[in-house]
């Protein structure tokens, strides 16, 4: 009797054994398999889901098939009921297991948006409100209202926020970016300010800020900034007008077509540098961080006027004559 017990218990236990094998394998198999989402697609995983909710969502997107392993497989790793609401990418060839993982972290994927230096803030606005995971909250919103909810004392907001790559996870808001941008904008300024040329023309930040847009809009190209902040700054010191016809353009408005001509410099607006003397009222522009320390320590140079050279930079001049032949040559090169 206790051998046949015996080989009876022996037998049951093979057969757990093996049956527990065979389960855990289907489990295995059922992990190990590779989740197909569309390439520009995310995992999006809202509050309160648990695990089976999770996969059956899978299953419903077509991202994994149904199996019958699914409903076993949280009972033989708790972790997978380990669930983060969020919103993931899936990389090429991911298993299902690698899934749980990244969701059980909470790493959700960091979308980026990049701002380009010299653009404005009603380009950043429409900008942002292109991004489909980032939650908007300003489009009903004036600019004025926009600059009472960061706190910002000027009425215009160009030039107010640092161009760059911002990250940001789904979900957050459009103000958020705009806090962070401006956040930015002080903290460069400040730095700026600090390590500026004290012999420069410039009374306090928000003159550099308004200064070193007109950088931005002038030249794109780096070797460049020093000398054009030079030209604006010889110019300040002895009493010339900056002449320069980005302020012209912004102050027109709408009214630019995309040429100016001699009557729109003729034509008194804050911002027509032709006509007044001295800095605009405010930016005209996001500037960049390298055109904040441009404006701040300008290259030491005897020039007074710049000009296209047709080569994508300029060519500078001391005198009005030497300026002329320049402004010849350019022309010689539109024919």
């Amino acid at each position: 009797m206790k051998k046949i017990l015996a080989i009876l218990l022996f037998s049951f236990v093979c057969l757990a054994s093996s049956l527990f094998y065979w389960v855990s394998m289907g489990i295995e198999e059922f992990l190990l398999t590779k989740v197909n989402v569309p390439k520009g697609e995310f995992v999006v995983v809202p509050e309160g889901t648990h695990y089976h909710l999770f996969v059956r969502r899978l299953v419903a997107k077509g991202y994994i098939s149904d199996s019958t392993w699914a409903r076993w497989a949280v009972k033989f790793d708790s972790n997978l009921s380990n669930i983060k609401a969020g919103t993931y990418q899936v990389q090429p060839n991911m298993s299902l297991k690698r899934l749980f993982v990244l969701i059980g972290s909470g790493r959700e994927h960091q979308f980026s948006l990049t701002f380009i230096e010299g653009t404005r803030f009603s380009e950043w606005r429409e900008q942002m409100r292109e991004e489909r995971y980032l939650k908007q909250t300003l489009d009903k919103k004036t600019d004025a209202q926009i600059a009472s909810a960061l706190a910002i004392k000027e009425k215009h907001l160009d030039g107010l926020f640092l161009p760059e790559t911002y990250y940001y996870v789904s979900g957050e808001t459009d103000i958020s970016i705009l806090e962070r941008a401006n956040a930015q904008l002080k903290s460069t300024l400040d730095t700026a300010w600090e390590a500026r040329d004290q012999r420069i023309p410039i009374k306090s930040k928000y003159d550099l800020l308004i200064l070193a847009s007109i950088i931005e809009k002038e030249t794109a190209l780096a070797g460049e900034r020093g000398k054009v902040a030079s030209v604006f700054v010889n110019r300040l010191i002895k009493g010339m007008r900056l002449q320069t016809d980005p302020t012209v353009i912004y102050g027109m408005g709408d009214a630019y077509k995309g040429r100016i001509r001699k009557k729109d410099l003729r034509t008194m607006t804050p911002y027509n540098t032709y006509m007044i003397y001295g800095l605009p009222p405010s930016p005209i522009a996001m500037a960049s961080e390298a055109s904040l320390f441009a404006a701040a320590s300008p290259t030491k140079t005897p020039y007074y006027y710049f000009v296209a050279n047709g080569l994508g930079g300029h060519q500078f001049s001391i005198t009005l004559a030497e300026h002329n032949r320049a402004v010849r040559h350019y022309l010689t090169t539109l024919k």
